[in-house]
């Protein structure tokens, strides 16, 4: 691996837009001419999950990281007043990135941004130069059993019994437990970070919109196959930057990419779900490494590097 250098101290702003009406907030760091990295955050966090990696790129990369609507510093409309699914947040993400001018970018996606992300590579997939996966999935065998099965019985029937394990994934306890399971060393992991999503999962009206959205993941399990031909037919450049020792998405779905991009590069951390707390700067140094050796991914002129 080259040693693609990391830089701090780059400004990151903090802006919001409106798409459909509704106020999306995000993160934008680097030169605005410099080829665009979108980073999609998953459940429960925000942008904020990105703090610390967007300083590390932004010397070379167009960073935009929205919050997803219902998340973080976005409007979080009542769950009976706008459809929580993740078709619809796909579509405002669609919309977002062309309200930005975004013609073309790298994706970063990370668990809920996972099936936002593909459905934008679905829908546009000659917009997509590269796919940078932390532990956002497209594959059955990605879904550790545990974590799965209280979601698994209410995909299958929304019933108040299936949904009382569910929101205490979205609890204090259920919170900590994402951020700190599999981590070796758990005071490596800030307390603000867990801290700061129990906060904004606490707002009111946040327990129907998680719960609308949770009920709604099997329709990104439907679009697994329609995923995997994507990546067969396009051979997008993609790399897995992978925390090991998640129990929600396990190493099993980083190396089933192979499967369909016998070229992807994986790289599995001795981390948990939310590997950006233990290793950002590590992988920072990977995603470096990764776009220069995939000089159509670095929006540079050169030959796909499967041709």
């Amino acid at each position: 691996m080259s040693s693609h250098p990391v830089h701090h101290g780059q400004s990151v702003h903090h802006r919001t837009t409106t798409v459909g009406g509704h106020l999306i907030a995000y993160r934008e760091a680097g030169p605005a001419d410099a080829p665009v990295l979108l980073l999609l955050h998953g459940f429960p966090t925000s942008s904020h999950m990105f703090r610390d990696l967007l300083p590390l790129l932004a010397d070379r990369y167009h960073l935009i990281a929205p919050d997803h609507l219902g998340f973080g510093r976005s409007d979080a409309p009542a769950a009976g007043d706008f459809p929580y699914t993740f078709d619809r947040l796909a579509e405002i993400t669609g919309e977002f990135t062309e309200q930005l001018g975004l013609k073309e970018y790298a994706l970063y996606i990370q668990d809920y941004g996972a099936p936002i992300g593909l459905r934008l590579a679905l829908a546009h997939p000659e917009r997509v130069t590269a796919i940078i996966t932390q532990n956002g999935n497209a594959y059955e065998e990605g879904l550790g059993a545990d974590a799965w099965a209280p979601v698994l019985a209410l995909i299958a029937e929304r019933t108040p019994e299936t949904e009382a394990p569910v929101r205490a994934i979205s609890g204090p306890d259920g919170i900590r437990w994402q951020y700190l399971t599999g981590v070796p060393d758990p005071t490596l992991v800030s307390p603000d970070a867990y801290e700061h999503d129990t906060a904004l999962m606490a707002r009111a009206g946040q327990p129907e919109i998680q719960l609308d959205l949770i009920s709604d993941y099997g329709s990104n399990f439907a679009l697994y196959p329609a995923f995997q031909e994507y990546f067969r037919t396009s051979r997008v450049p993609l790399l897995a930057v992978w925390g090991g020792n998640d129990e929600i998405f396990v190493p099993e779905g980083a190396l089933a990419f192979r499967r369909d991009l016998p070229d992807a590069k994986i790289h599995l951390l001795p981390t948990g779900h939310f590997a950006l707390e233990t290793h950002a700067t590590q992988i920072a140094v990977l995603i470096g490494d990764f776009l220069d050796r995939n000089p159509t991914a670095d929006g540079r002129e050169g030959d796909h590097p499967h041709d």
